[in-house]
């Protein structure tokens, strides 16, 4: 664990598989990434930290990713299976 993290990342994973990886230190509250999800998947919590909401509704598009000046948000599409895996 890299020292200037003062809590743990913490990860979900969506039932379609999707991960986000959130670094809630890092996070003030500004609600950009709530704003900009096209499926309200994100939320903020009583202490105005990120949180998944709404894990199912992901659609992987890393829009809070990429509009999270406090670089919080870190989403991984899931892999696609292979036919060879159904």
């Amino acid at each position: 664990m890299k020292k200037f993290l003062l809590e743990e990342p913490v990860e979900a994973t969506g039932p379609k598989g999707h991960r986000h990886l959130l670094l809630r230190h890092f996070c003030k509250g500004c609600r950009i990434c709530v704003e900009f999800c096209p499926t309200q998947t994100l939320a903020l919590d009583e202490r105005l930290r990120i949180t998944v909401a709404h894990p199912e509704r992901c659609i992987a598009c890393r829009m809070c990713e990429l509009r999270c000046p406090d670089l919080a948000i870190f989403v991984t599409k899931a892999e696609k299976e292979t036919r060879a895996d159904r």
